[in-house]
């Protein structure tokens, strides 16, 4: 049952000694407490589809059969875009790291972390929105080197501005004020650069204007 004035967690795992472990740990902590733990992002749709009350926070793997943990966040960030996910995951690589970012994950942490590591990072999620690690942070200036040049498509003036602002920590409503806009006009471009682009949110298109340099941290 879930106690009053905690944050509700759910753990997506296929490994049960493991997810049971880790529900032990968290329910230590003070202020949260998890609700139950799923074996795939399967099993996770049909415990939604069994029960309305949604976790704040979901801890999610990546290696798990049937729906893996890029699938799943994915899933989750199209449709329960307000659950934080934070990866937790035996993989140690830019690519896992950046592709569970773009798919929607706020955070991203190896299994082997120190507990107090996992307590903070399940406190930065509630009060930021996000928890970047240095490992995440690693990778994402990774990701910004120089790449090999190739052929940008064609951008318009309010498209590369609109990407510039995207960089940003303004709202999607404050950049269509900023640009004079109307929020549905900034709606547009979004969706059109998601499209032309091949990326899926936000932070894709931020990804993407660092690295071909529309933009400088």
């Amino acid at each position: 049952m879930h106690k009053t004035g905690h944050h509700k967690v759910v753990i997506v795992d296929d490994h049960s000694l493991f997810a049971g472990s880790l529900e032990k740990l968290i329910n230590s902590y003070s202020g949260f407490h998890v609700m139950y733990h799923a074996k795939n992002g399967k099993d996770l749709q049909d415990h939604f589809d069994a029960n309305e009350m949604r976790p704040d926070i979901l801890l999610l793997d990546i290696n798990m059969p049937v729906m893996n943990g890029y699938e799943t966040a994915l899933w989750l960030n199209e449709n329960h875009p307000d659950i934080k996910v934070l990866a937790l995951s035996m993989e140690d690589d830019e690519s896992a790291i950046l592709k569970m970012l773009c798919n929607g994950a706020k955070g991203y942490l190896l299994k082997d972390i120190h507990p107090d590591t996992l307590k903070d990072a399940l406190n930065e999620l509630i009060v930021k929105g996000y928890y970047h690690s240095d490992k995440v942070a690693a990778a994402l200036l990774e990701s910004l080197k120089p790449k090999a040049k190739k052929k940008l498509p064609p951008f318009k003036d309010n498209e590369i501005r609109f990407m510039q602002l995207a960089c940003s920590e303004l709202t999607y409503k404050e950049i269509a004020a900023q640009m004079n806009l109307s929020p549905k006009t900034i709606d547009g471009y979004r969706q059109e650069l998601f499209n032309r682009l091949h990326i899926k949110n936000r932070v894709g298109l931020v990804i993407y204007a660092l690295r071909n340099e529309f933009t400088k941290i």
